[in-house]
């Protein structure tokens, strides 16, 4: 059995970063409260979750891989590809598709879907590079970028028909960390009335 890199001592350090960054950004804006707080905590546990589990496991000693860059890749759509892997990338990328519009002034489905495919496709080269190079233990697979681009826009698209409820709407304002443009206009119709 291989000796692995720790997880928790990656990862607590990396959202209490990530956390630290959220807040001194608020802050810094004036836009601190505690419901953005708590998006704040939310980000960084999701980034850490998202790391923990497809970066890791990291193996000390296991021999570094002389096979060639293509063993450790799946590049062909749907092939050898289980129900259960699909749903699993979708669900664990439906929080892009509610993070994006929360931490962003003008969130769309281009906007939700580009992050989405930048941090999975962040996280496949990592996958490959450390699979070669530092005996990690996951292979990229454009499976998984695909699920979870899917994933992305399907948080994205509930959120938005969530946000159609007035109540829910005025609930999540309180999270964003930008004003959206009916928030403005409502803002400034009170301030002239």
């Amino acid at each position: 059995m291989f000796q692995q890199v720790p997880v928790l001592p990656v990862v607590i350090p990396l959202a209490a970063a990530v956390l630290a960054g959220s807040m001194w950004s608020l802050i810094r804006s004036g836009r601190f409260s505690v419901p953005r707080a708590a998006v704040a905590l939310a980000l960084g546990v999701y980034v850490a979750g998202i790391v923990a589990n497809t970066v890791f496991p990291v193996f000390l000693d296991k021999p570094v891989s002389s096979a060639p860059w293509g063993s450790h890749l799946a590049v062909v759509p749907f092939a050898d590809y289980e129900i259960a892997d699909a749903v699993m990338n979708v669900l664990v990328f439906v929080p892009v598709g509610v993070l994006v519009p929360l931490l962003t002034a003008r969130a769309s489905w281009r906007r939700v879907v580009a992050v989405a495919a930048v941090l999975s496709l962040t996280i496949e080269v990592t996958q490959l590079v450390t699979a070669h190079l530092v005996g990690g233990g996951h292979i990229a697979d454009v499976n998984d970028l695909l699920f979870n681009v899917t994933g992305g826009a399907v948080g994205f698209a509930v959120f938005s028909v969530l946000l159609r409820v007035p109540s829910f709407s005025a609930f999540v304002d309180r999270f964003r960390w930008h004003e959206t443009e009916v928030r403005r206009a409502e803002v400034g119709s009170a301030q002239r009335g």
